[in-house]
Protein backbone atom coordinates (compact mmCIF):
# COMPACT_ATOMS: atom_id res chain seq x y z
CA UNK A 1 0.00 0.00 0.00
CA UNK A 2 1.43 3.07 -1.28
CA UNK A 3 1.45 6.63 0.31
CA UNK A 4 2.76 9.90 0.36
CA UNK A 5 3.91 12.41 2.57
CA UNK A 6 6.26 15.72 2.71
CA UNK A 7 9.45 16.27 4.45
CA UNK A 8 10.59 19.75 5.87
CA UNK A 9 13.84 20.64 6.49
CA UNK A 10 13.45 23.80 8.74
CA UNK A 11 17.08 24.09 9.27
CA UNK A 12 20.04 22.50 8.83
CA UNK A 13 23.93 23.03 8.82
CA UNK A 14 25.27 23.06 5.52
CA UNK A 15 27.65 20.05 6.52
CA UNK A 16 24.98 18.32 7.63
CA UNK A 17 23.04 18.50 4.54
CA UNK A 18 24.43 15.67 2.29
CA UNK A 19 24.02 13.60 5.54
CA UNK A 20 20.55 14.38 5.46
CA UNK A 21 19.96 13.41 1.81
CA UNK A 22 21.85 10.41 2.37
CA UNK A 23 19.72 9.50 5.21
CA UNK A 24 16.41 10.07 3.02
CA UNK A 25 18.14 8.35 0.29
CA UNK A 26 18.45 5.21 2.26
CA UNK A 27 14.88 5.26 3.60
CA UNK A 28 13.63 5.47 0.23
CA UNK A 29 16.27 3.44 -1.66
CA UNK A 30 16.62 6.16 -4.25
CA UNK A 31 19.24 8.87 -4.72
CA UNK A 32 18.43 12.06 -3.30
CA UNK A 33 19.22 15.46 -4.48
CA UNK A 34 17.74 18.01 -2.23
CA UNK A 35 17.37 22.26 -3.26
CA UNK A 36 19.17 23.70 -0.66
CA UNK A 37 18.44 27.39 0.12
CA UNK A 38 19.18 29.90 2.87
CA UNK A 39 17.09 29.79 5.70
CA UNK A 40 15.96 33.76 6.61
CA UNK A 41 14.96 32.74 9.91
CA UNK A 42 18.33 31.11 11.01
CA UNK A 43 21.32 32.97 9.31
CA UNK A 44 23.97 30.61 8.30
CA UNK A 45 21.29 27.67 8.04
CA UNK A 46 19.98 25.82 4.84
CA UNK A 47 16.57 24.39 4.42
CA UNK A 48 14.91 22.15 1.83
CA UNK A 49 11.90 20.42 1.29
CA UNK A 50 10.41 17.28 -0.52
CA UNK A 51 7.35 15.31 -1.34
CA UNK A 52 8.08 11.22 -0.97
CA UNK A 53 5.55 8.68 -2.20
CA UNK A 54 6.40 5.32 -0.89
CA UNK A 55 4.97 2.17 1.52
CA UNK A 56 2.55 3.42 4.54
CA UNK A 57 5.11 3.41 7.51
CA UNK A 58 7.91 4.85 5.60
CA UNK A 59 6.90 8.70 7.91
CA UNK A 60 8.39 6.88 10.79
CA UNK A 61 11.01 5.69 9.21
CA UNK A 62 12.05 8.63 7.99
CA UNK A 63 11.70 11.08 11.24
CA UNK A 64 14.12 7.88 12.67
CA UNK A 65 16.53 8.39 10.21
CA UNK A 66 16.57 11.99 10.57
CA UNK A 67 16.66 12.28 14.68
CA UNK A 68 20.89 11.40 14.28
CA UNK A 69 21.33 15.08 13.99
CA UNK A 70 19.33 16.47 17.32
CA UNK A 71 20.34 20.35 15.93
CA UNK A 72 18.33 19.84 12.61
CA UNK A 73 14.53 21.30 12.31
CA UNK A 74 12.24 19.65 10.36
CA UNK A 75 8.37 18.53 10.60
CA UNK A 76 7.88 14.92 8.17
CA UNK A 77 4.23 14.24 7.46
CA UNK A 78 2.54 10.87 5.90
CA UNK A 79 -0.56 11.00 4.04
CA UNK A 80 -3.52 8.62 5.47
CA UNK A 81 -3.76 5.41 3.29
CA UNK A 82 -6.41 2.41 3.27
CA UNK A 83 -6.45 1.08 7.04
CA UNK A 84 -3.42 3.62 8.48
CA UNK A 85 -3.68 6.30 9.77
CA UNK A 86 -1.79 9.88 8.49
CA UNK A 87 1.29 10.67 10.90
CA UNK A 88 2.83 14.18 11.65
CA UNK A 89 6.41 14.72 13.56
CA UNK A 90 7.66 17.60 14.21
CA UNK A 91 11.33 17.62 15.77
CA UNK A 92 13.15 20.80 17.32
CA UNK A 93 15.95 21.65 19.20
CA UNK A 94 15.27 21.50 22.76
CA UNK A 95 12.08 20.19 22.42
CA UNK A 96 12.77 17.59 21.16
CA UNK A 97 10.32 15.01 18.99
CA UNK A 98 6.15 15.59 18.76
CA UNK A 99 3.94 13.00 16.76
CA UNK A 100 0.20 12.88 16.04
CA UNK A 101 -2.42 10.45 13.91
CA UNK A 102 -3.66 13.10 11.52
CA UNK A 103 -7.17 12.88 9.60
CA UNK A 104 -7.72 13.01 5.98
CA UNK A 105 -8.07 16.46 5.91
CA UNK A 106 -4.50 17.19 8.28
CA UNK A 107 -6.27 17.67 11.61
CA UNK A 108 -4.30 16.01 14.12
CA UNK A 109 -6.40 12.79 15.95
CA UNK A 110 -6.85 12.97 19.83
CA UNK A 111 -7.80 9.45 20.45
CA UNK A 112 -10.03 8.27 23.52
CA UNK A 113 -7.55 6.96 25.38
CA UNK A 114 -5.84 10.43 25.52
CA UNK A 115 -8.81 12.44 26.36
CA UNK A 116 -9.61 9.76 29.06
CA UNK A 117 -6.53 10.50 30.71
CA UNK A 118 -6.93 14.32 29.89
CA UNK A 119 -10.08 14.08 32.00
CA UNK A 120 -8.45 12.45 34.83
CA UNK A 121 -5.11 14.84 35.10
CA UNK A 122 -6.31 17.86 33.49
CA UNK A 123 -7.17 19.42 36.78
CA UNK A 124 -7.61 23.24 36.88
CA UNK A 125 -8.46 25.22 33.42
CA UNK A 126 -4.84 26.10 33.18
CA UNK A 127 -3.35 22.34 33.25
CA UNK A 128 -6.40 21.19 31.29
CA UNK A 129 -5.42 24.09 28.74
CA UNK A 130 -1.75 22.97 28.39
CA UNK A 131 -2.42 19.19 28.32
CA UNK A 132 -4.76 20.02 24.78
CA UNK A 133 -1.35 22.52 23.64
CA UNK A 134 0.64 19.40 24.49
CA UNK A 135 -1.49 16.97 22.38
CA UNK A 136 -1.51 19.27 19.63
CA UNK A 137 1.78 20.04 19.53
CA UNK A 138 1.71 24.25 20.26
CA UNK A 139 5.26 24.64 21.13
CA UNK A 140 6.43 22.74 18.10
CA UNK A 141 4.16 25.01 15.95
CA UNK A 142 5.14 28.05 17.58
CA UNK A 143 8.62 27.05 17.76
CA UNK A 144 8.55 26.24 13.51
CA UNK A 145 6.28 28.90 12.37
CA UNK A 146 9.17 31.42 11.65
CA UNK A 147 10.32 28.96 9.57
CA UNK A 148 7.59 27.65 7.82
CA UNK A 149 6.90 31.26 6.45
CA UNK A 150 10.42 32.14 5.81
CA UNK A 151 10.48 28.99 3.16
CA UNK A 152 7.46 30.42 1.44
CA UNK A 153 8.28 30.36 -2.22
CA UNK A 154 10.96 27.73 -1.82
CA UNK A 155 11.31 25.31 -4.50
CA UNK A 156 10.15 21.15 -3.55
CA UNK A 157 11.57 17.96 -4.90
CA UNK A 158 9.74 15.53 -5.72
CA UNK A 159 11.21 12.11 -4.58
CA UNK A 160 9.29 8.66 -5.60
CA UNK A 161 10.38 5.32 -4.06
CA UNK A 162 10.56 2.77 -7.13
CA UNK A 163 9.27 -1.13 -6.22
Amino acid sequence: MSTGGTIHVHSSPSAVCPHVEWAISGVLQIRVDLQWTAQPAAPGQLRAECDWTAPAGTGAALVSALRGWPMLRFEVTEEPSPGVDGERFCSVPGLGLWRARTSANGDIVVGEDQLRALAVTGRGPEAFAHQVDQLLGAAWDEALEPFRRAADGAPVTWLHRVG
